[in-house]
Formats: structure tokens, C-alpha cells, sequence
């Protein structure tokens, strides 16, 4: 991980359009091509951020134009671009933090999994699992399916659904859809809750959204029944 505390300034460009006027800020840069930029106020959010996978380049100051990084994130015709303009550092270091233990699942997401795994119609109609932790470059999806036509189907498994949790299907199907056979991938977020919010998100993405009770998958209890008119 580098760290770098500088007087910077920083453009973003692609979905819109945000700048920040030049101030002493710190700039995280992972191994996995994370950037986030941080000031000292805020709380844990950075004042701006790009998610992997990214392209990131260093060009050095030449007399009257400082020195800057350009972080880039392309996503099919389109990209994302930060552009930080680097006028004084103050500290730069780079610290190697090993392998990194990673997060242990939620045990109810875990059993979710294992559950939905055996059962992965309840994430849609006729679906059939075919690999558990399906890997991307970027992390594993949860359920790789098919439907009935044989159409690849991604499902992703939470506790409860939030907007991050949609911001991470997006970015494995960025990643999956880059392969021809698979272009045709779509997403489903399952969780045991929704938010509304990410509802919302998830729908204008075509990420189509499942409740699933954990009551049910166990047998514990049967589906409610809904009635139509």
C-alpha cells in the first residue's frame, strides 16, 4: 500500500464532473488499484475514490505543470478518469502488508449460500447452480447459474442488500462481461432484506432483486402464499 500526504488538487471525470480545489490531502493507492483521496475531516469516506480494476500512471512535474497521477477505469465504451495534480509531498511511503487474511463471511450469509446453493430457484424461476464462488479477477461471485435457455446468471448473496452491495455485482459483471460467451450475464442480488434504495439502484442496472426468508430454505416453515386477482 502507498500512502502519499501532499497539497493536491483532483478532477474526476466521466458520469459527471467533481473537483477539488487544491488543499493538503492523504492518497491511498493499493495493490489491487483502489485510489482513494482523504482529507482529514469526513469520517472514514474519502473525498473521492476509483474502484479496480484501474489504470494508474505517474507523470513527473515539468517546470510550470506539477506533477500528477492519472487514475483511469474503463467500463465497455465508456471511462472514469481522476486526474490529481500534485504541487508539494510531504510524505510518500509504501508499506508491503503481506497477504491479507480475508474477511470471514457472515455466517448468516455463509448459510445462505450453502442453502441457496442447493435450492438456487428460489434466486429464479428454473435456475440450476453450476459453480459455487464462481472467481473473477476482482473476487468471487457467490452462485454462477443457468436458466432454463442456458443464459448465464450471477447471483450475488447478502444479509441485507445495500447499495454497496449492487456497486459490487456491477463491478463483477463488468468483469465477466468482457468474456464473449458470458457478455449475456445477468445479475441477481438475494438477500434476506432489501434496502430501497439499492432497490432502486439494482433495477436501473437490470440487476434483478430476491428477499429470500432463511426459515424457508431451512424447511423450517412454508412460503407465504400470494394470492391474484
Amino acid at each position: 500500500m502507498r500512502l502519499i500526504v501532499a497539497r493536491c488538487e483532483a478532477r474526476y471525470s466521466g458520469r459527471l464532473e467533481t473537483f477539488l480545489p487544491e488543499a493538503l490531502r492523504l492518497v491511498m493507492i493499493k495493490s489491487d488499484g483502489s485510489v482513494m483521496i482523504h482529507a482529514d475531516t469526513g469520517g472514514y469516506k474519502p473525498q473521492n475514490w476509483m474502484t479496480p480494476p484501474t489504470t494508474i500512471e505517474e507523470i513527473p512535474d515539468r517546470g510550470d505543470e506539477p506533477a500528477m497521477i492519472v487514475v483511469t477505469k474503463r467500463a465497455g465504451a465508456t471511462e472514469d478518469r481522476v486526474e490529481i495534480r500534485i504541487s508539494e509531498v510531504l510524505s510518500d511511503v509504501t508499506h508491503d502488508m503481506g497477504e491479507a487474511a480475508a474477511l470471514e463471511r457472515d455466517g448468516v450469509e455463509a448459510h445462505l449460500q450453502e442453502l441457496l446453493a442447493e435450492q438456487p430457484h428460489w434466486c429464479g424461476e428454473g435456475l440450476r447452480l453450476v459453480k459455487r464462488e464462481w472467481f473473477t479477477d476482482i473476487g468471487p461471485v457467490d452462485l454462477m447459474c443457468q436458466d432454463p435457455d442456458d443464459n448465464w446468471i450471477a447471483v450475488e448473496i447478502k444479509r441485507i442488500g445495500t447499495i454497496e452491495a449492487v456497486e459490487q455485482i456491477t463491478r463483477y459483471l463488468e468483469r465477466i462481461h468482457l468474456e464473449p460467451t458470458m457478455a449475456g450475464c445477468r445479475g441477481v442480488l438475494a438477500a434476506q432484506s432489501i434496502k430501497p434504495q439499492a432497490r432502486t439502484l439494482a433495477e436501473g442496472r437490470d440487476i434483478a432483486c430476491v428477499e429470500v426468508d432463511l426459515g424457508v430454505l431451512r424447511g423450517e416453515r412454508e412460503p407465504d402464499l400470494t394470492l391474484f386477482g
